[in-house]
């Protein structure tokens, strides 16, 4: 039966103004997240194809459009194309090997980045996104972060200050840990000082603010996983303030590298211009913001770090288009990640 739009503002008009208040902001919020949602999508196929078509599978170049598909977009059919590569005869689309692959809740994915912004839990985030579970959202959220993990400055430039900092290990989440008993109540390690029940994380920040965090490995920083880890991302041009730990003098030496050291009594600690105190906020506002987890499992800390980073980027812009740039960028890189390999993924030292 269909409804004339007549029809529809007489029955408006006999609500009270608390129904009319409901009834304006669903309104809002649902035309808000359809057009949100259709100008993601459209970005995410602009930005991909910028220096043309290229096949996921084959790398090739050599591709053709090749029909339409039928999605759903906030409850709508939208036809999107689908393209086939000569090279290897495979089809794809806009959204193959990304985030959004064979997702069926397009709509949602807006409201949820929205959720990780304001650093809601996954259970609040299902709830005030609806028709959706806490599991799923996880997922989702691991999903956008393997990608965004890979999002890192090409070079730093000027003066880096370079610091490790130590989360205790954690297998969270794993059914039967071996090797050592679960922890309970305050999660301390067995051992203490730094051991290899700690994870070392670095940390390096130019005065512009590009910033590089990952976890290296178990224990005391080593100059081999220094130099893997950022090496081709600094030259000689390069001024390091550091910490006292010798496995940055010894990187610094080895590179024909400048280098300001500060011990950890806090007696000296600025010489100029040079100092630690970025990367050490950072530390601070990283292991204050963590804490709201109750402990992330040590295989899913990278993710994490990610995510961090996305937030102190846009701390003070957290409008609509930081949250479609959020959603737009995690989909311009590469994943094939699927639920079952995040799940029997493990952190490999």
């Amino acid at each position: 039966m269909s409804v004339r739009a007549t029809d529809i503002l007489k029955a408006i008009q006999t609500l009270n103004p608390a129904e009319k208040h409901r009834l304006r902001e669903y309104l809002i919020d649902a035309l808000t997240a359809s057009s949100s949602t259709g100008t993601v999508l459209e970005e995410i196929s602009e930005r991909k194809n910028k220096s043309g078509y290229q096949c996921p599978d084959c790398e090739a170049e050599h591709v053709v459009r090749f029909g339409t598909y039928t999605t759903i977009v906030d409850g709508d059919e939208v036809k999107k194309q689908r393209y086939r590569c000569k090279a290897c005869r495979k089809t794809f689309t806009d959204f193959t090997n990304t985030v959004l692959y064979r997702t069926r809740r397009l709509h949602q994915w807006i409201k949820f980045i929205e959720c990780m912004v304001e650093g809601y839990s996954l259970r609040k985030s299902a709830e005030l996104i609806g028709n959706i579970s806490y599991v799923a959202l996880f997922y989702w959220r691991h999903k956008l972060l393997t990608s965004m993990k890979q999002i890192e400055p090409s070079t730093f430039q000027g003066i880096v200050e370079m610091d490790e900092t130590y989360f205790l290990y954690s297998e969270k989440g794993k059914r039967k840990i071996t090797g050592r008993k679960p922890r309970t109540g305050g999660r301390k390690a067995k051992k203490r000082g730094i051991s290899n029940e700690q994870v070392c994380v670095l940390v390096a920040r130019d005065r512009d603010k590009a910033t590089f965090s990952r976890a290296l490995g178990t224990g005391r920083l080593t100059k081999e996983q220094l130099d893997e880890a950022i090496g081709p991302k600094l030259s000689s041009e390069n001024i390091l303030c550091t910490d006292a730990w010798r496995a940055f003098k010894s990187y610094a030496f080895e590179n024909g590298m400048d280098i300001y050291q500060f011990k950890s009594d806090g007696k000296i600690r600025t010489k100029g211009l040079y100092h630690i105190q970025n990367v050490n906020n950072y530390h601070s506002r990283l292991k204050g913001w963590i804490q709201r987890f109750n402990g992330v499992a040590t295989k899913y800390l990278d993710n994490y770090l990610a995510w961090f980073q996305a937030l102190e980027s846009f701390q003070h812009q957290r409008n609509e288009v930081t949250k479609n740039e959020m959603l737009i960028k995690g989909n311009l890189i590469s994943n094939v990640e699927t639920y079952e390999r995040l799940r029997l993924s493990k952190f490999t030292i």
